[in-house]
């Protein structure tokens, strides 16, 4: 081998380590920023922490803290209660045949829809029935669903004076918040869409007493102008008369 080519060979090995070197810096330095990136100084949820006096790093809201679009200022709306409700007002409870701790009067509850009653809201009322209460309550409210024909205590039927003759703020508090043996649906159901269950229940009680004094009225109508029917249209395959199928 020529002088020449041994020089450029080692020429070339020099230049090959240099730059091995100069990139094991580098990803030394790397690996450095990456692991500070990853541990960051900052306390992980529910983290102890030695800065504040309680001991928790997780903080509370500030006091009156509403989450934008969360304000729920519309109490009957919200809650199905009066403004201003007793707080020491308690509600008479009995027993049933079936067990059940059932309500005997409802204080504080609105008796009049907060939004208008509409064909719309049955409709979107029975789609909500059918997928979280029928399961229970049956197809037609006399509490006979399947989980109940498969061993579930029974609820008690919409159908009964007690219920016919309960307002409406009842129904939504319940759904809100359960009852019972019912859990609460209001993390899972919507308050327009508790509303609209809570119009489809007013129908079914009307499908067995059209001539009863159920009413289907809001509050919401002198503002809107929305007509609220006396007696909502029942779909014929849901009319009580056509009760048909197994028990």
């Amino acid at each position: 081998m020529s002088l020449n080519k041994r020089n450029e060979r080692r020429l070339y090995l020099r230049f090959a380590l240099i730059l091995a070197a100069v990139c094991g810096l580098l990803l030394t330095e790397a690996c450095g920023v990456r692991s500070d990136m990853q541990d960051q100084p900052r306390y992980d949820a529910y983290e102890k922490s030695d800065f504040f006096s309680d001991g928790r790093s997780s903080r509370d809201y500030p006091e009156g803290t509403v989450a934008r679009g969360h304000l729920e200022d519309n109490k009957a709306f919200f809650t199905g209660k009066i403004d201003n409700p007793d707080p020491n007002a308690q509600a008479a409870t009995s027993t049933d045949a079936n067990g059940n701790t059932v309500v005997a009067s409802f204080p504080n509850a609105i008796t009049e829809f907060p939004l208008p009653v509409t064909k719309e809201l049955i409709d979107r009322g029975e789609d909500r029935y059918k997928i979280y209460c029928m399961v229970c309550h049956g197809q037609f409210g006399d509490g006979d669903g399947m989980v109940v024909r498969r061993g579930f205590p029974q609820p008690p039927t919409y159908h009964d004076d007690r219920l016919r003759n309960a307002p409406v703020g009842h129904f939504f508090d319940v759904i809100t918040n359960g009852w019972g043996k019912m859990n609460p649906y209001g993390y899972q159901v919507q308050a327009a869409d508790r509303w609209a269950i809570v119009a489809y229940i007013r129908t079914l009680q009307l499908s067995r007493n059209p001539d009863s004094n159920l009413k289907m009225t809001s509050t919401a109508n002198s503002n809107t102008g929305a007509p609220v029917p006396a007696k909502p249209e029942i779909p014929a395959a849901n009319a009580a008369t056509n009760r048909g199928g197994t028990r």
